[in-house]
């Protein structure tokens, strides 16, 4: 039971401050408490931090890390030992090509100090100073005779002493003659070692100050940089405040919580902007141009980035790395999913390495892709990256479509459940019915998981477990040249398309559904603004400018320091890679060349067939199933059925431009009568040299005249 509430009163705040007489009445002190001893009940208070406290200094824990930098986590003492290794084979070969050098200098030395030697005993051997001295006595004439006869009976007993010692040291000479004949018939190891023995010592007393053996083996930097090269670059950035004639020493500056130091091939920095000036780390960002102008350097080779809280940062703090020359250039990496046998989708796949070397993965459940650039900058082999790696799970189902209908994903024919190849009329029926597949196909998973109890569906999105159970393999929508859809179609069906790859790329992935998207021209007309912003995973290629990477990457990214306009023509498989608001990353993809690519095809057609999990397209495909066979199909009978994989007839100047399309270096030359011969040849026989299509009558092919030329086994083991 609860007290009852007293009736509410209403309070004139001007009459109640009236009747205050004491606003500073102080509060009831007890034995415990003091004004200056806050209650330690205090929430957030430290008690070691209460006024008053004579310890406080001393007991406060320092901010200093225990551990330096370069030895707080296993990688990083895994990188700097690697870094060592490679130090110390680059020291090994640089000496090592010099040691004749070396060797030569060294005997040059020792011959040098053999002459200091003597040159120092000689005198004390030939009592030399003596004789130096009469003649100076002698010299004088104000001088007693007898202090210049005293002078000469000094020398002539020096020069008595130093007699027996000419004596013995050409005794010594005679020894060390007959030692050196005996060293000479002695075992050559001994000889080398007696050598040095003699040679070395020699040879220190022959050097002189500015004398070095070894050459400098310091590995050529290309770059130098300096906290004082820092801040007058960030000062001429405007990034920080010049002096107005004031001292240098009272101009702000930088803090440099870390470097700058060497670290790989080039320089690592973190600095604090100085507090009071107004900039922060996201400014130093959208000036990286100047920074690298002033630093002496191209843009590409300056890496920046904020540090979070996270990592200890702050919105002031920035990490700096300045590469000694363009990182992204050199042999292309290989793909590691080229030796792969086997790979799940749930883990994040090897995609590339960025400047320092790092492996980069981008994880692809839960995510939709696009990827954009320029033609011929790498981009759909990028993009194929992420699709090989479903290649070699066998619970991914592959629906894929080409625009451009090319040879680059021709090898998925051996996997692919769903495969639609340019962008004729034909092609985007397939395509509008593939997506039309697609979304039944989303909703009746929903349907599915929403039934699960939460012990087996906890969050109501699929997991491996339900993956296997009920055999719901993981989704892989791949659509490369989308700009060749959206500009063949009316606007009636672009606007269902892309409706419908909204939809797939918004709901899809808590199904199961991954969507990767790519066009070479990501304007608002061939690939539309709210299809672009709801990618969650995007990758650029070069551009021409900043507004156009802001196209592919999202708006602002460019004055974020995401710019994929930096790149030039030299960066071949190299962009710029964002994964999040405020993630991003330069990248050089991995390589995966086209044959490597179709045998990975291949290899996936394997793991399906082994799991029961070859559906659609291409458990029906004829020429797969003959590769899978081993049986050898004429390569015309091939490429025609691709072209035809959509349509059971087609005329024959369609035909050849589809031809064109696939492979113009084999059928550039073809006509009409070449195109029948080469089908002739193969073993096609036509039933009739017309069709009609949409009500029109022309010479063309009929798709079953073809399949007839397949052997008989394969059109069974295909389905046919």
């Amino acid at each position: 039971m609860t007290d009852p509430v007293p009736e509410a009163t209403v309070v004139r705040l001007d009459d109640h401050r009236a009747t205050r007489t004491d606003t500073t009445t102080p509060l009831p002190l007890d034995k415990t408490t003091t004004p200056t001893e806050p209650s330690e009940e205090a929430a957030g208070v430290d008690v070691v931090d209460l006024p008053g406290n004579p310890l406080a200094d001393w007991l406060t824990v320092p901010d200093t890390p225990v551990l330096p930098v370069w030895a707080r986590s296993v990688k990083s003492l895994r990188g700097n030992a690697a870094a060592l290794g490679r130090l110390a084979w680059w020291h090994f070969r640089y000496h090592g090509v010099r040691t004749p050098k070396y060797l030569l200098k060294t005997v040059l030395l020792a011959a040098r100090g053999f002459y200091r030697a003597v040159k120092g005993l000689w005198p004390t051997l030939s009592a030399q100073e003596q004789s130096a001295t009469v003649k100076a006595l002698r010299a004088q004439s104000k001088l007693r005779p007898e202090d210049i006869d005293l002078a000469a009976r000094h020398q002539a007993a020096y020069a008595e002493r130093t007699r027996s010692r000419k004596w013995r040291f050409g005794l010594a000479a005679i020894g060390v003659a007959a030692a050196a004949t005996g060293i000479m018939l002695a075992d050559p190891l001994l000889q080398a070692a007696i050598a040095g023995a003699v040679t070395i010592p020699l040879a220190h007393l022959g050097r002189g100050e500015e004398t070095r053996l070894l050459d400098q083996a310091s590995p050529p930097i290309r770059v130098d940089m300096s906290a004082q090269q820092l801040n007058d670059a960030l000062r001429a950035a405007g990034l920080l405040k010049n002096g107005g004639g004031k001292d240098e020493k009272d101009l702000p500056r930088v803090s440099c919580t870390m470097g700058p130091v060497r670290d790989g091939r080039g320089w690592s920095v973190i600095f604090d902007m100085p507090r009071g000036g107004g900039k922060t780390a996201s400014d130093v960002l959208a000036k990286r141009e100047v920074i690298a102008q002033e630093l002496g350097v191209d843009e590409i080779q300056v890496i920046m980035s904020r540090v979070r809280a996270v990592n200890g940062g702050n919105a002031g703090r920035v990490s700096m790395w300045v590469s000694d020359d363009d990182p992204y250039l050199g042999t292309p990496n290989p793909s590691p999913l080229e030796k792969a046998e086997k790979f799940s989708i749930w883990e994040p796949v090897p995609f590339g390495q960025d400047a320092r070397g790092t492996r980069i993965s981008v994880p692809v459940m839960w995510q939709s892709m696009f990827f954009g650039g320029l033609p011929r900058r790498g981009k759909t082999f990028s993009q194929r990256l992420l699709t090989a790696a479903g290649l070699l799970d066998a619970y991914v189902r592959h629906y894929v479509a080409d625009g451009k209908g090319g040879a680059d994903w021709m090898p998925m024919k051996a996997v692919a459940h769903r495969l639609v190849m340019g962008a004729e009329d034909d092609a985007i029926t397939a395509l509008k019915a593939m997506l039309a597949e697609l979304l039944a196909e989303m909703e009746r998973r929903f349907a599915l998981l929403r039934d699960l109890p939460p012990s087996v569906c906890p969050e109501g999105k699929l997991t491996p477990e339900i993956m296997v159970k009920y055999n719901l393999p993981v989704i892989f929508l791949t659509i490369d040249e989308l700009q060749e859809y959206f500009t063949a179609m009316d606007r009636e069906d672009r606007e269902q398309v892309i409706n419908d790859l909204c939809r797939i790329a918004r709901r899809g992935p808590a199904s199961g559904m991954v969507s990767n998207y790519a066009s070479q021209r990501p304007d608002a007309d061939s690939v539309p603004t709210k299809l672009r912003e709801i990618i969650t995973i995007r990758y650029s290629t070069q551009v021409v400018d900043r507004a156009s990477s802001d196209m592919v990457l999202g708006k602002g990214k460019a004055a974020q320091g995401a710019d994929a306009s930096v790149l030039s023509e030299e960066h071949m498989g190299v962009g710029v890679l964002v994964t999040g608001p405020a993630s991003y990353v330069t990248v050089r993809a991995d390589y995966l060349d086209g044959p490597a690519f179709a045998t990975l095809c291949r290899q996936g057609r394997a793991l399906r067939e082994a799991a029961g999990q070859l559906t659609g397209d291409a458990a029906g495909d004829v020429t797969a199933a003959a590769d899978a066979a081993g049986v050898s199909v004429a390569p015309i009978v091939s490429d025609v059925l691709e072209v035809m994989r959509h349509s059971p007839r087609m005329f024959t100047p369609d035909l050849l431009a589809a031809l064109v399309n696939i492979d113009e270096d084999t059928y550039g030359d073809f006509n009409a009568e070449a195109l029948a011969s080469a089908l002739e040849a193969a073993g096609v026989k036509r039933t009739s040299k017309q069709v009609k299509i949409s009500g029109s009558n022309g010479a063309g092919y009929q798709r079953r005249d073809i399949e007839a030329a397949v052997p008989a086994e394969i059109l069974l083991s295909a389905g046919r």
